[in-house]
């Protein structure tokens, strides 16, 4: 660690000449480097950089210190010399702190997104303002570690998740979560529509979203149902009647349905309409 005759010299060489008579007296950084604890959180009050990167010096100075600081705005440079001492982002607030700061430079917020917690992550993905590449770098990292995650992680991603993450959720089919997904405000019809239609959609996947209030009665979602091989019988005879059709001939046609799938098709496409 630098002495703290060095720390000032090296606080005033790094400033332009131009700046000089703006820089806080000496005796000011000399006190940013000695403060004790309690006096520091008036120190980190300074608005001038040069005090601040003082203080960052200060044995003194711990988490506390640093998360107070870090409500502020304007502190580019201030966060650039936090994160290059490794003892000030030892902590867990204060990487947390860091990385959803608006001040805190694009490549030090991805270098400490992965030590985040997985729902800290999911934060950073709702905070309206979080710049869209950390944005889509935390959800991707909460992507990636779905497979991992224990099955109540999964069921409260389930719930709180952005679209991209609901999408990740449902191609594993587990039937829980996706119970738990159809409820989310944040799952597009897209997304429900390219499960029904893949091979994640079990049977009682299928039920799940035939029976939710949300999505049973969107056209698209009823005929992506009645396109699943897996789909039950009995959404076949609630959902047919009333089909036009040149869509039930496009199920028949279908090379995924069921042959007892196919008589009902028939069967319907048959009846006399009304």
């Amino acid at each position: 660690m630098l002495s703290q005759e060095s720390s000032i010299e090296a606080i005033s060489s790094d400033t332009p000449e131009s700046t000089q008579d703006a820089l806080p007296r000496p005796d000011i950084l000399q006190e940013a480097l000695t403060a004790d604890k309690d006096h520091l959180f008036s120190i980190i009050q300074d608005h001038r950089d040069d005090v601040i990167l003082a203080a960052l010096h200060n044995p003194a100075l711990d988490h506390q210190h640093l998360l107070a600081l870090l409500k502020r705005r304007g502190l580019e440079s201030v966060i650039t010399a936090i994160h290059a001492t490794k003892r000030l982002i030892e902590t867990y607030p204060v990487k947390y702190a860091l990385v959803t700061h608006p001040d805190t430079p694009p490549h030090i917020a991805q270098t400490l997104l992965p030590l985040l917690y997985i729902f800290d992550q999911l934060k950073l993905c709702l905070i309206p303002g979080v710049s869209p590449d950390i944005h889509v770098a935390a959800e991707r990292k909460i992507v990636q570690q779905i497979p991992t995650q224990p099955l109540g992680n999964k069921l409260t991603l389930a719930r709180r998740g952005t679209a991209a993450v609901l999408d990740a959720l449902l191609r594993e089919g587990i039937v829980t979560v996706v119970e738990a997904c159809l409820d989310n405000p944040h799952l597009k019809e897209g997304s429900v529509h390219q499960f029904l239609m893949s091979s994640h959609a079990t049977a009682e996947a299928v039920s799940l979203v035939a029976r939710n209030s949300r999505w049973k009665s969107r056209p698209n979602i009823r005929l992506a149902i009645l396109k699943n091989p897996r789909t039950p019988l009995i959404w076949f005879t609630t959902f047919l009647p009333g089909l036009p059709a040149a869509t039930l001939r496009d199920l028949l046609a279908s090379p995924r349905l069921t042959f007892a799938q196919k008589e009902l098709v028939r069967q319907t496409g048959s009846r006399p309409r009304a």
